[in-house]
This record gives structure tokens, C-alpha cells and sequence, in this order.
């Protein structure tokens, strides 16, 4: 029986679909630690898009070896950039104790280039710039680094995809990041990412000399908006020192009508 000519062009047309189909799966399966960690760390920062910006109150507690308590109430405001090629803007302001009222940080995050960052101090009534240098020293004496108090923004790390593995009761990939930032304080970062709501959970920071330095984890997560995740702790460990800052949000606000006058250099010594 021949085979007419439109049924061998059906065949090498099914031939042909399917070696197409095979090599796009022989490419999903290819793909690059790399890639598979740029992807995950994208779809989580992504998820955060579209709050416009937020304010919402901290309790800051600092905890040191011997496990003695210093607390502190803080005001913390963001302005969100949803191009990613431009960092978001961010208030941190001290209202108690009464002897670091009205300190202020007002954060303007970079990509490749360091931050910009000015601290307010009532006491010498004056606005200090943070120099790029000192950008991985500690925060009014917490254990977070002025730089972690700008936004993580995707663009500033390489990322590697490591694995996956359970955390808690959940899933997380397991990523490494790379600041491509000048002057950071960390050679590496490890990250902990659920694959549930695609929230961070857990992150390891590496100092320049490649030793684990600190831990932070984040839990008590709770949604606002539509698809908005926040945690409401943060307990950041010094593995080197033994010192802990815990940060305990509350009072989430969004879409406020914040504007970047806001988040002017020049009105920080009027902040109240």
C-alpha cells in the first residue's frame, strides 16, 4: 500500500514537533545553577510589587552575650521603585529612648553603586553622610549593617541555585548571592526561600574573609493587600559574638501617599 504525500508530510511534521519538544525539555533540564537561582530570587523580590510604599512601627531589641536587653521604638518608612534599575527610598527614625529621639537614617538604595545613606543626629544637630566604607559597620550599635538597612534590590547579587530542602514545615530553595555592589561588608549571603509565598525565611552572611558572621531569620509572616507578605520578626545572630537585635514589626500601613519629598537629605534635621 503507498503512503501518499500528505501523510509522509504529517509524519515528518510529528517528527519534527516532537524533537522540538524534546530539546526545549533537554534545556529546561540543562539549566544553569545560575539561571535557576537568578529566577527563584527574581519571582520572590517581584512578589513585593505594587504596595506603592509603607510605614509601619519596630521594636528594636538588643541582646548582648550575657543576655541583657536594651530596647528601642522606631518608625521605619519606604518608598517603592518598581523599575529595576532604581532602588527604593527608606526612613528609619528613633523615637525612644529619649537620648537617641529623633536620630534618623534616611536610605536612598543604589544597584551596583553603594548606597546613599545620611544619618540625622539631634544631639550635634547635624546630618552625617555614610561613606561607602563604613556601610558594613553596625547600626547604632545592633547587629544589622547600615547596608541592611536598604532595600535588597535583585540586581545588586549573582545568584547560584544550590538546593532545595525542608525548613520548618516548609520548602525552601537554597541560594547563594554575591553582592555586586561596591564595598560590601559580605563576600556571599546564603538565602532560604519557601516555595509557598516565596518569602525569605532564613539568611546566612558571610564576612569578607569568608567566615559565617551572622544569621538572620524571618518569621511570623502575615499578608496584606492582595499577594503582599510581611514578616513581623526579624532575629539577627552574631555567631562571632554572641550578641543578638531582634526587630518586631507592627501596625503595617500602605499606600499612604508617601512622595519622595519625603525622603529629602534636607528635611531630615526637621523629622519629628
Amino acid at each position: 500500500m503507498s503512503i501518499s504525500a500528505t501523510e509522509n508530510h504529517s509524519k515528518t511534521f510529528l517528527i519534527i514537533s516532537l524533537i522540538f519538544l524534546l530539546s526545549l525539555s533537554a534545556t529546561a533540564l540543562g539549566k544553569s545553577p545560575e539561571d535557576k537561582g537568578y529566577e527563584i530570587a527574581a519571582r520572590s523580590d517581584r512578589s513585593d510589587n505594587g504596595y506603592g510604599d509603607s510605614q509601619v512601627e519596630m521594636t528594636m531589641i538588643l541582646r548582648n552575650a550575657a543576655g541583657d536587653e536594651t530596647t528601642r521604638s522606631i518608625s521605619f518608612t519606604t518608598l517603592e521603585r518598581e523599575n529595576e534599575d532604581v532602588g527604593d527610598k527608606s526612613l528609619v527614625l528613633f523615637n525612644t529612648p529619649r537620648d537617641i529621639k529623633g536620630t534618623a537614617l534616611l536610605s536612598h538604595a543604589q544597584i551596583l553603586e553603594p548606597d546613599n545613606q545620611w544619618l540625622y543626629l539631634p544631639a550635634l544637630k547635624r546630618v552625617k553622610r555614610i561613606s561607602s566604607s563604613n556601610k558594613s559597620g553596625p547600626f547604632v550599635g545592633s547587629e544589622f549593617a547600615f547596608e541592611d538597612f536598604t532595600a535588597t534590590e535583585l540586581k545588586k547579587f549573582s545568584y547560584k541555585f544550590l538546593r532545595e530542602e525542608p525548613c520548618g514545615e516548609l520548602i525552601c530553595d537554597v541560594l547563594e548571592r554575591v553582592p555586586l555592589y561596591k564595598k560590601s561588608g559580605y563576600s556571599k549571603q546564603i538565602s532560604w526561600i519557601d516555595q509557598s509565598i516565596f518569602q525569605l525565611r532564613k539568611l546566612e552572611f558571610y564576612d569578607r574573609r569568608g567566615q559565617l558572621l551572622k544569621v538572620l531569620e524571618a518569621s511570623d509572616y502575615r499578608e496584606y493587600l492582595d499577594g503582599i507578605w510581611r514578616s513581623h520578626r526579624f532575629a539577627m545572630k552574631n555567631v562571632q559574638t554572641k550578641k543578638q537585635t531582634d526587630l518586631i514589626w507592627k501596625n503595617y500601613q500602605f499606600k499612604t501617599g508617601l512622595t519622595d519629598s519625603a525622603f529629602e537629605k534636607g528635611k531630615l534635621s526637621r523629622i519629628r
